[in-house]
């Protein structure tokens, strides 16, 4: 048997990856599983966007290789959607790279940026993503911890008074995942002053900006941002086209460009009808979100009914596509989680997986429609 790599000694299975397998096989044996679990939209994208796919596969060059960095017109697609959504100005030149996916992003920002022994600045909770990326190639995850108490809002004094000699980037993730929390102006602006006081590049994961919240932002928005901000973006919650795996990375073109020489070693550019859908959908007007949100809202205020019948304690002011709650006293995130899908047939994410500070909570998505949530409802009621 050929050994695995040392790399992946530091690095397990993704927790849906595994968890799903047994949700699966429960619902082969005849369980009725409600999956509240994961953030995959489970409506469909824009029908432009499916018009504009179907149309762009007649093209004579659509089954071509496609530039590294995208179209031009897709490229021009996102300057406008960031113009006219963030009110941040972007070179379609020179200060965008469209990805596939954001995840694809993490990868190739750690691997352009991160050398052995370098430190990261990871939020707890947050995405497990930058921990097992930030493990393979070799850097080492420092976390700084978020609570309720603080609004889920990083601590910058805190942190300034620690070592940071060997901190070369931080991620933040702005509206957060998994509590919905959002950053303030101010926020934005003393993290690029951190960034540029102490030589850490700041990279804010942003795909949640559009879902149940009034004002999206961008970190980028920010006076001086590109200096020491990259900002990943993503259509996959937005637009509900999570398959699609499209996604893209804005700032400076220097560190882009950094960024290139890693992605052009990966993938050979991305297909060409998924790049003229993901700018039809990046032109739609607002009524897109509007509709949206309504049907998101309506689901919220069914989970929070849930939470409420399973004596859970919902933070306050959240946003995106979750309900991120406080399990009831007496009991562990995973051992909640286990009873309700043991007891009721409905999945839900346990906080522990997302950090230690997550501990003691419970994430549930509104990916999943009003009838299955009333559904899951009765069942603990």
């Amino acid at each position: 048997m050929i050994a695995q790599a040392n790399r992946l000694n530091h690095v397990k299975e993704y927790y849906f990856s595994t968890k799903l397998k047994e949700v699966r096989a429960m619902q082969e044996s005849g369980k009725d599983i409600i999956n509240l679990g994961i953030g995959s939209p489970d409506l469909p994208p824009p029908p432009q966007v499916i018009t504009a796919l179907n149309e762009a596969l007649v093209n004579s060059a659509a089954h071509q290789y496609q530039p590294y960095k995208g179209t031009a017109d897709f490229r021009k697609a996102i300057a406008e959607f960031y113009k006219n959504k963030y009110k941040v100005a972007l070179d379609q030149e020179t200060e965008i790279l469209p990805l596939m996916g954001s995840k694809e992003g993490i990868t190739h920002i750690s691997m352009a940026f991160l050398n052995d022994g370098d430190e990261v600045l990871i939020p707890d909770p947050g995405y497990p993503t930058y921990t097992s990326v930030t493990n393979l190639v070799g850097a080492k995850a420092v976390y700084y911890p978020l609570n309720e108490e603080g609004n889920w809002l990083p601590d910058l004094e805190s942190l300034a008074r620690k070592d940071l000699s060997k901190v070369k980037l931080m991620w933040v993730n702005y509206p957060h995942m998994p509590t919905g929390a959002s950053a303030t102006d101010q926020v934005f602006r003393d993290l690029v002053e951190f960034g540029k006081t102490h030589n850490i590049l700041i990279v804010n994961d942003n795909p949640y900006s559009f879902i149940l919240n009034n004002e999206p932002k961008s970190i980028l928005q920010t006076e001086g941002a590109k200096e020491v901000v990259l900002e990943l973006n993503s259509l996959s919650k937005s637009f509900n086209m999570a398959g699609w795996r499209i996604g893209m990375l804005c700032g400076s073109e220097q560190n882009l460009n950094t960024v290139l020489k890693v992605k052009t070693n990966m993938d050979s550019g991305m297909f060409y009808p998924l790049q003229v859908g993901a700018a039809a959908a990046l032109r739609l007007n607002g009524n897109w979100f509007s509709e949206q949100n309504e049907i998101y809202q309506s689901r919220k205020e069914k989970v929070l009914e849930l939470a409420e019948a399973l004596q859970c304690e919902p933070a306050k002011d959240q946003t995106g596509m979750f309900v991120w709650a406080r399990v009831p006293s007496g009991t562990t995130s995973e051992a909640f989680v286990e009873f309700l899908l043991q007891k009721h047939n409905i999945f839900s994410a346990p906080g522990f997986i997302f950090g230690a500070m997550g501990e003691g909570y419970v994430r549930f998505s509104l990916c999943a429609s009003e009838e299955n949530i009333e559904r899951a409802i009765k069942r603990v009621k």
